[in-house]
């Protein structure tokens, strides 16, 4: 009976091991999704990327996909609601303010092609987004999702 139930214990330590270490090492990872050019929505998720996971110590990224593919059109202006902007602050300052603040900015391929944009249209530091790029981020067990 002590044999089984060391087994037990030790195979329930070996199934939380990783997430254990993953609270330890700080290498979580936050992959949000953006799927609107609604600039009141996208701004409130590019803050919370940027403020409250980046800034944290979170590898973040910003997986823009259907029409928030615009939003980084570095051609068209966006107004920013609310609180969370400053005067004369755009979609596009936050973005380059992330992207420098070393978060990432991916870009959905398939949707910018249906958008008619390429990456010559995007503010710098736009990563074009293909799967295994953007596997690598949603299948790593360190990363957790979100939506806009």
């Amino acid at each position: 009976m002590t044999r089984f139930l060391t087994a037990i214990a030790l195979m329930f330590a070996l199934m939380l091991a990783p997430f254990a270490l993953h609270a330890e090492d700080g290498k979580t990872k936050l992959f949000i999704s953006i799927t609107t050019d609604d600039t009141w929505a996208a701004g409130k998720a590019i803050m919370f990327a940027h403020q409250k996971s980046l800034k944290n110590g979170h590898e973040t990224a910003i997986w823009m996909n259907v029409r928030a593919v615009y939003l980084a059109d570095k051609k068209r202006p966006s107004h920013i609601h609310g609180l969370m902007a400053e005067k004369g602050t755009s979609i596009q300052d936050m973005l380059t303010a992330f992207i420098a603040d070393g978060g990432t900015v991916l870009m959905c391929s398939a949707c910018s092609k249906a958008a008619g944009l390429t990456q010559a249209d995007y503010i710098d530091g736009v990563t074009m987004g293909s799967f295994p790029v953007i596997e690598k981020w949603l299948f790593d067990p360190m990363t957790k999702t979100l939506t806009w």
